[in-house]
């Protein structure tokens, strides 16, 4: 079989993907999966994986308790990689949910979609939202059919969150819409939602935005790749929530958001100008923006241990556990 140096490239989007000729997926920027663990070395939080459908996955995380008896907010997660990369399993966000559920003391199931090309959007999407339907059953007490016992032990469904980063992020703000027009099973209400580093993108440039060649871009090369039929392309609502004809941001279904941006991020404009839209929207709830300075794309999650990283996933616990 010929190596990937010698096999001819049909697609290069580096440093994220490269497709060949025959078929092949390469998938460049993804770091390893690792195992759930009985117990984190570090941060003591418990994990394991769990099956939602005979497509959708999910990781939990359970941080140490100090009362048997006690509740916890819970987060669902959605983890970045531009819809083509990366994966709830991974190292990367492995580790930065184990920080996050200790931090926040917060039952976390990060949800493991299924990723373009081979399953281009929006099946993305569609996974996210059957994983959200399954945690809100959790709440109906009626039944104990086909739930988690650490979810229906330990959640309190009271304090429901979801999250994410980049792409994942993305899909926060496309579910929120989604559950703020259709309701959840047993009417479950999410509380807040967050946005880090939100992937948003168009075709009319904003702020410092290239003026030339937006079409070139690797923000736009991307969303043709992972959603070839896009109805508009890039300026397809789900990824450009300002054109038009989007639906509006009053009907986010959530009381609380969080977008947080950072200063050295390619996208951070659209991220301000998502918050401030919202704001300026009609809609009836609480948003705060968190801007960092002198830090680039999703960098508490590629280097938690920073000061800078530290104090923004500080930031993310006090929304969840507040």
């Amino acid at each position: 079989m010929a190596s990937n140096t010698t096999k001819e490239v049909l697609t290069d989007l580096s440093p994220f993907i490269k497709v060949y000729k025959d078929g092949t997926v390469e998938r460049l920027k993804s770091t390893p999966h690792v195992p759930p663990l009985p117990e984190d070395a570090t941060t003591a939080v418990s994990s394991k994986d769990i099956n939602i459908s005979p497509v959708v996955q999910a990781r939990l995380y359970l941080p140490k308790l100090t009362d048997p008896k006690q509740k916890l907010p819970v987060l669902v997660y959605y983890h970045g990689g531009a819809f083509c990369v990366e994966s709830a399993f991974s190292l990367l966000h492995h580790r930065f949910i184990n920080i996050l559920a200790t931090e926040a003391k917060a039952l976390v199931i990060s949800v493991e979609y299924r990723l373009a090309p081979e399953h281009p959007l929006p099946i993305a999407y569609e996974d996210s939202w059957i994983a959200l339907q399954w945690m809100a059953s959790h709440a109906i007490k009626e039944t104990s059919v086909g739930k988690d016992p650490w979810l229906t032990e330990y959640g309190d469904f009271d304090k429901f969150y979801i999250g994410g980063d980049s792409s994942g992020a993305n899909i926060v703000h496309n579910i929120l819409l989604r559950a703020g027009a259709v309701p959840l099973p047993g009417n479950l209400k999410i509380v807040g939602g967050f946005l880090h580093h939100p992937y948003f993108w168009g075709s009319k440039p904003i702020g410092s935005e290239p003026k030339e060649d937006i079409e070139q871009s690797k923000a736009c090369k991307i969303w043709l790749f992972v959603y070839p039929s896009a109805p508009g392309g890039i300026d397809n609502p789900m990824i450009n929530p300002f054109v038009d004809d989007a639906p509006s941001l009053s009907g986010l279904g959530c009381k609380r958001l969080l977008v947080c941006v950072a200063e050295k991020d390619p996208l951070m404009e659209r991220g301000i100008l998502y918050g401030e839209s919202v704001k300026q929207s009609g809609w009836y709830g609480q948003v705060e923006m968190v801007v960092v300075e002198g830090e680039g794309h999703c960098f508490h999650v590629f280097d938690p241990d920073t000061e800078k990283a530290k104090n923004l996933i500080k930031q993310l616990a006090s929304f969840i556990s507040q």
